[in-house]
């Protein structure tokens, strides 16, 4: 009599499908808008709204930038100047003034190309970091306000990538991508113009390699788009794989899958080496053509600039800009692909981002709230129909009502409807017909924070954060003094054992030395939401990984949780039962007993009788 799970649809038989399909989802989400180096409506949406706070900054890092490129670019012109109108002076009468005024000019314009370089860098840095201060903080609140229903569909290996590998991609295009885009961009345009201004044949023969640079660039863009998808694809089989296994690593060592699972993450993970491989591959083609297009177009032009010098149709000092300034117009080549690398990451990473982002709760805030006085914590499902997959009803036509400060036991085998029926008093899903009410008013228009307040769910997991025991009793009363604290577990039998522990209160649970065992982590969540107070408290199997001393332990500490208020218990074990006031059994959806505990026993051939029975033999 465990808690009813209902899976996906369509679950894939497979042991690695679902994974690794859920990773092709993540793959292929932008891929035709990799291939087009563009980015998707969303991604645009977000990424106009987190630089719209930084518009003049940003217009005052492109002035930066130019001034920047304009001190580089005039280097080798300078360069030249020293050569046709500084040295000239010296072999005819020992005159240094010219050259050393170009020298000096020289001197400043590399002082302004330093002084604008570390300006950049300071100012996108701090505006860098800001924007994904801001994403990061998006993404985690708007994780925590999704509903369970998107958590329970969406798995943890993916969650974990949006806030690290995703906002990575995006801090390398922030960080480099930009500014070498914009510096490369203003670096070919400028070089091109400065080489035909220095002597048009001279340009034109030197710019005989841009269709050569364009052909290998499209290829490159083309085939890399290719690449990026596949290798994404397979970091993030690597990701699910590894997370997923460690989070069920109990799981892994009980049933000694260690060699299996080993055998999956070794084959993901060579798949993710593999694509790496085709990657660096394309690299090391384009690189070294990008090189020998370059020097080729460098020999040609010093063969022929050379002939035009000796002719006397150049100076030598025009040739020297010329091979100077050819030297800047092929690096600008391969920071134009490396940027289009981190464009590709980061268009992909900002599509995912903005499609989480834009994901609505499925159990949304109402427009209008309904302000609740004091709450008696009377439930009620009227006419509740339910269905996780449409065409599959869980709960057909519930009607029920819980008076208020009732304790209510739910049995039943797996899959009766016991789960959902809780999740459904909790709001964790909205109902598909009917309604849920708490004290005649709907869920549905009352705001999320009035009814944390007043109802909370207690499940087995007992989940215990980082920090010291005291915070997490703290957890659902943040403001509550020490004297609260000490109070509430001292009402539940827990004060003993903690006091017992190193650090008594301030023992860190994460540390080895606040380990707690199942009986006095459930104690210490008890104590979280005894001082939390709500209203209505479900307990979602509570006790059924206790061993029966702990269990005896909690279930004294139960009747102190649960008395003044109402409370569903869905019950693993019948000792529970024994505390409820009334018990419903239920089947496939449906309400097939229902009454006092000692009434449905006496009835000697019901359906909770043959359970008591069999639970009384099982103790015997």
């Amino acid at each position: 009599m465990s808690t009813d799970t209902t899976p996906p649809p369509e679950v894939p038989v497979d042991e690695t499908s679902s994974w690794r399909g859920l990773a092709k989802v993540d793959a292929d989400e932008a891929a035709e808008r990799m291939t087009a180096g563009t980015l998707g409506g969303g991604s645009r949406r977000l990424l106009g709204e987190l630089l719209a706070p930084y518009k003049r900054a940003i217009q005052l890092l492109i002035g930066i930038v130019l001034v920047e490129n304009a001190a580089r670019l005039a280097i080798p012109y300078l360069v030249k100047e020293g050569i046709d109108t500084g040295i000239p002076p010296i072999q005819a009468n020992d005159d240094l003034k010219p050259l050393l005024g170009i020298v000096a000019i020289m001197g400043v314009a590399t002082v302004i190309q330093a002084v604008a370089r570390q300006l950049f860098l300071v100012r996108s840095g701090r505006i860098g970091q800001d924007i994904l201060f801001e994403i990061r903080r998006r993404v985690f609140r708007h994780f925590q306000v999704l509903s369970p229903a998107f958590h329970d569909a969406y798995t943890s290996g993916r969650v974990i990538s949006r806030q690290t590998s995703d906002v990575d991609a995006i801090y390398e295009m922030l960080e480099t991508g930009f500014d070498g885009l914009v510096t490369a961009a203003l670096t070919l345009v400028g070089t091109a113009g400065l080489l035909l201004f220095l002597d048009v044949k001279l340009g034109l023969v030197a710019l005989l390699c841009g269709p050569f640079l364009a052909w290998i660039t499209l290829w490159f863009r083309r085939e890399s788009a290719k690449s990026y998808k596949v290798t994404r694809e397979k970091v993030a089989l690597v990701i699910v794989h590894f997370v997923e296994s460690m989070g069920g690593i109990r799981a892994v060592q009980a049933f000694r899958r260690e060699p299996r699972n080993q055998e999956i993450f070794d084959d993901v993970n060579d798949q993710y080496r593999r694509a790496n491989l085709v990657a660096f591959r394309l690299v090391a083609w384009f690189m070294p053509g990008i090189r020998l297009i370059g020097n080729l177009t460098i020999g040609v032009v010093l063969l022929y600039g050379g002939y035009r010098a000796y002719h006397g149709d150049v100076t030598v000092g025009v040739l020297a800009a010329f091979l100077l300034y050819l030297r800047q117009f092929f690096e600008p080549m391969m920071e134009i692909s490396q940027f289009y690398n981190t464009f590709q990451s980061a268009s992909a990473a900002l599509d995912k981002l903005a499609g989480v982002l834009d994901e609505e709760p499925s159990v949304p805030e109402p427009a209008t709230p309904t302000t609740l006085g004091h709450v008696r914590g009377e439930l009620r499902f009227d006419h509740v129909d339910f269905e996780y997959v449409e065409g599959r009803p869980v709960l057909p036509g519930l009607d029920l009502t819980v008076p208020a400060g009732q304790t209510l036991a739910l049995v039943g085998t797996t899959g009766a409807g016991k789960t959902t029926l809780a999740k459904l008093a909790t709001r964790f899903y909205d109902p598909t017909g009917g309604r849920v009410l708490l004290d005649g008013t709907d869920l549905r228009s009352i705001s999320s924070a009035q009814l944390r307040d007043n109802v909370v769910m207690v499940t087995q997991e007992n989940y215990l954060f980082s920090g010291t025991v005291a915070d997490n009793i703290r957890f659902g009363r943040p403001g509550a003094t020490m004297d609260d604290v000490v109070a509430a577990t001292i009402a539940l039998g827990a004060h003993e054992f903690i006091l017992e522990m190193p650090d008594g209160y301030d023992t860190d649970v994460a540390n080895s030395a606040g380990r707690l065992s199942a009986g006095q982590r459930q104690l210490v969540a008890f104590a979280r939401a005894f001082l939390a107070d709500p209203a209505v408290l479900i307990l979602d199997e509570a006790t059924s990984s206790l061993d029966v001393p702990s269990e005896r332990l909690v279930q004294q500490a139960l009747r102190t949780v649960l008395a003044g208020r109402t409370a569903v218990i869905i019950a693993h074990r019948l000792s529970t039962v024994e505390i409820a006031d009334r018990v419903l059994v239920m089947e496939h959806g449906r309400i097939v007993e229902d009454g006092a505990p000692a009434e449905l026993i006496a009835g000697g051939d019901g359906r909770y009788s043959q359970l008591h029975q069999a639970w009384l033999e099982s103790l015997a």
